[in-house]
């Protein structure tokens, strides 16, 4: 009869690469673990580990190759048991989101506190990222949620549906309040000192994409790597700082900051919820987290929002 403790061991000295760490691992003594592998080393009738300066090492005749076998059969069986609970609507595991740091704060936090008081027993963690960054890391599948900037060109992408419209706009503080009370061409905005996130951004690109059309060029006066920082030099008079509206409704309201009219404005952007192509293949937890982001998805009438190329597929609803 095969002993799954045995196989467990032998892998988790295979991961960590020594015995000793192998043992804080698992909770047990570093002879048991040696005397383990020699079990296992014995029905097997052959060496699985060599010892080397700094631990021990797989064998090439039979160590290597055991390890990618063992590693299948533990991912199947760990499978099988979130797929049991899952059985019992019990969400259990881990979700990866990746987005840019703004977009966890401003969109998707309130989202992220909804799910937990939910499934308290699911553990998040986020990876701050750009649209590009998060999807190679959903490809990789080392992310399970990603929020990016919408067209996306990838056949191994699927667009989840939720899709939320951004708006940029200009905003600034007091010191440029002859600008507050009038209608500022578009045209008219490069003579003034600009805020901008850094060019290499997407929303940075997009943007003077859009300027490049009407032969507008901005020289920005400070270009920095966060929304938030925008913000503060912003309200702090550093010049007219161009964000999206959602991300300044507190600022607008407040009176810290003030909307400048500009003709035309920006043309509308959208973000959207991206996952790994195989979408059946998500867990429980996962398609979970996907559902509840179907509410309150929209700054505004959805019927407003542009037509894009995208490869789509609804979420998982049940």
């Amino acid at each position: 009869m095969i002993d799954l403790e045995l196989y467990r061991v032998f892998y988790t000295v295979a991961k960590c690469g020594s015995l000793t760490k192998a043992a804080d691992e698992l909770y047990i003594s570093q002879p048991a673990v040696s005397q383990a592998i020699k079990q296992l080393e014995t029905q097997l009738g052959g060496k699985l580990f060599n010892r080397v300066s700094r631990g021990v090492e797989l064998t090439d005749t039979g160590g290597k190759q055991m390890f990618k076998i063992v590693e299948q059969a533990l991912d199947m069986l760990d499978h099988a048991e979130d797929r049991f609970k899952e059985s019992k609507n019990i969400a259990t595991g881990s979700i990866r989101i990746s987005a840019a740091d703004t977009n966890i704060t401003h969109f998707l936090m309130r989202y992220v506190k909804k799910f937990h008081e939910l499934y308290p027993n699911v553990t998040i963690t986020f990876k701050d990222s750009t649209s590009a960054e998060t999807i190679a890391l959903i490809k990789s599948n080392k992310a399970d949620v990603g929020l990016v900037n919408l067209p996306v060109h990838d056949d191994d992408i699927v667009c989840t549906g939720q899709t939320g419209i951004v708006e940029d706009i200009f905003v600034a503080n007091s010191k440029f309040e002859h600008l507050f009370d009038k209608i500022v061409e578009l045209k008219d905005i490069p003579n003034y000192p600009v805020l901008m996130l850094e060019q290499s951004t997407t929303t940075s690109k997009e943007i003077n994409t859009f300027l490049e059309t009407m032969s507008i060029n901005i020289v920005p006066e400070f270009t920095v790597g966060s929304v938030e920082l925008l913000i503060e030099m912003a309200k702090e008079g550093f010049g007219i700082a161009c964000v999206p509206r959602r991300y300044v409704r507190e600022q607008l309201e407040k009176k810290e900051l003030f909307e400048i009219n500009v003709v035309p404005s920006l043309p509308l952007r959208a973000t959207g919820v991206v996952v790994n192509k195989d979408i059946n293949a998500q867990s429980f937890a996962v398609r979970e987290f996907i559902r509840i982001l179907d509410d309150d998805q929209y700054d505004c009438d959805p019927k407003a929002l542009p037509k894009f190329n995208v490869k789509t597929e609804e979420a998982d609803k049940n």
